[in-house]
């Protein structure tokens, strides 16, 4: 049974626009361009009507290889995200918009300065989602591949964050003055000075742009491995986290808020949002028949070669699809495929899993990859969706949810028109937006300035 209204654990929501790993089904005729500007109207105009905290676009910096050719099937180019936002905050009122941008192919002048931007012309809806890259390929498009060992990105990554902070805080309120002969705002004359002197960056100037309306923008962060826990805990205010399920979305849930306390910072101040995926029918029968559908339209004949190519590090065009896995064993050198993030951790142990899977249940290579990597998380009529999202937030495994519809730009219409008024008869989700910023919206204090952050951090 839900939890009464006055005692409910409020749900918080944000739409991710698909477009990566598999997720669009690009065969199905609902399906539109996700490089038309239109297409992201229509999702994040759908998003605010279903009044989600925040829109989402992910980044991508070169299109991904496979055999020395571009495979990159889930998109068309990946257009700029913070351009995109900016076109998004003259067509939204309420919405978040949150973007992508990389600290490891950056620098953090340029990137206070957009985003910082961004905030002011959306009247305070900015968010950044922080990431790293790894690898020596994405490094080549920056003439810098293999400049930076693995280890240190997230020692970059945090001295990138920092900086920027500094940099937002360079200006305070009172350094935008009118004047009062002519109406005409002016800066004092110390406003936006700084001088940043660290290992990864060592710089100092003015800064040109004032202090936005939310003082810094929202911190998203995705990292999932003990570093980005960690830097999560001290750094980020939302986390985009991978975990979709009740039992390792409470374990995940509980380590990353068990570390804020040494950074002085309350559990309430860090939203955790798995981002997950949804079908909906009118039955519990009818939605399994069609997430099953989903399910093979998602992995092509193709697309399931590709995922066992890169696993296996070898060539393996002379397998069916429809067959068996391969009997040859794989290399775990260097590999056939460049730019995919999910096939760098253990794959021998991926390999054996897949292994015993495949041999327990008689699956093919499609049926495999289909079982491993295109599972729906929601699944069900809109009543039993809307009792799964309430249980996950009120059991302490999420504080909420991204959601990654299948289909560009309508798929998420039915979540909003048929599971979002559910959780609101609940008291579970707002009827209206009660801020004009991101940091409403999430219920988020305003941010402390990095002098303030270290003077509370436990040592």
């Amino acid at each position: 049974m839900p939890a009464s209204a006055a005692a409910a654990k409020q749900v918080h929501l944000a739409a991710h626009f698909p477009g990566v790993n598999n997720t669009t089904v690009w065969s199905d005729p609902a399906s539109g361009s996700q490089i038309d500007f239109a297409s992201s109207v229509h999702l994040a105009r759908t998003a605010e009507r279903g009044l989600f905290d925040f829109f989402f676009l992910a980044e991508g910096l070169r299109l991904r290889e496979m055999k020395g050719r571009i495979h990159d099937p889930d998109v068309a180019g990946r257009p700029e995200s913070l351009t995109v936002l900016s076109a998004l905050a003259a067509v939204t009122t309420h919405l978040g918009l949150a973007a992508t941008v990389n600290s490891t192919f950056n620098e953090p002048y340029e990137v206070a300065r957009r985003l910082a931007t961004l905030d002011h012309l959306s009247g305070g809806r900015a968010a950044w989602n922080v990431v790293t890259s790894w690898d020596e390929f994405t490094g080549e498009n920056f003439r810098r591949g293999g400049y930076l060992a693995e280890a240190d990105r997230y020692n970059r990554a945090r001295e990138f964050l920092a900086t920027a902070r500094e940099l937002w805080d360079s200006w305070r309120d009172e350094d935008v003055v009118a004047d009062p002969g002519t109406g005409r705002f002016l800066a004092r004359g110390d406003a936006g000075a700084f001088a940043h002197r660290g290992p990864q960056f060592d710089i100092a100037g003015r800064f040109n742009v004032p202090r936005g309306p939310q003082g810094h923008p929202v911190i998203i962060q995705a990292g999932d491995s003990a570093e980005g826990r960690e830097f999560a805990a001290r750094d980020a205010d939302v986390i985009f986290s991978r975990h979709g399920t009740l039992e390792d979305g409470r374990a995940f849930y509980r380590d990353v808020k068990s570390r804020m306390a040494k950074y002085g910072r309350d559990p309430s101040e860090l939203k955790i949002m798995p981002a997950v995926t949804f079908v909906l029918g009118d039955s519990g029968e009818e939605a399994a028949e069609r997430a099953a559908q989903i399910r093979r339209a998602q992995v092509s004949p193709q697309t399931a070669m590709v995922f066992v190519e890169a696993m296996w590090g070898r060539d393996l065009s002379g397998y069916d699809p429809d067959g068996p896995l391969p009997d040859v064993e794989p290399d775990f050198g260097e590999g056939v495929s460049k730019g995919r993030a999910q096939f760098r951790g253990d794959r021998r142990e991926t390999v054996r899993t897949w292994r015993a899977l495949a041999a327990e249940r008689g699956l093919s290579i499609r049926e495999l990859v289909i079982e491993a990597t295109s599972r729906q998380t929601f699944v069900g009529t809109p009543r039993s969706v809307a009792d799964q999202i309430e249980e996950f937030v009120r059991t302490g495994a999420a504080d909420g949810f991204v959601f990654v519809p299948h289909l560009t730009p309508g798929g998420l219409d039915d979540l909003v028109d048929r599971v979002v008024p559910l959780l609101q008869e609940r008291g579970v989700f707002r009827t209206e937006y009660t801020g004009p910023t991101l940091r409403d919206h999430l219920g988020l204090r305003a941010p402390r300035s990095a002098k303030e952050e270290e003077k509370e951090v436990v040592v």
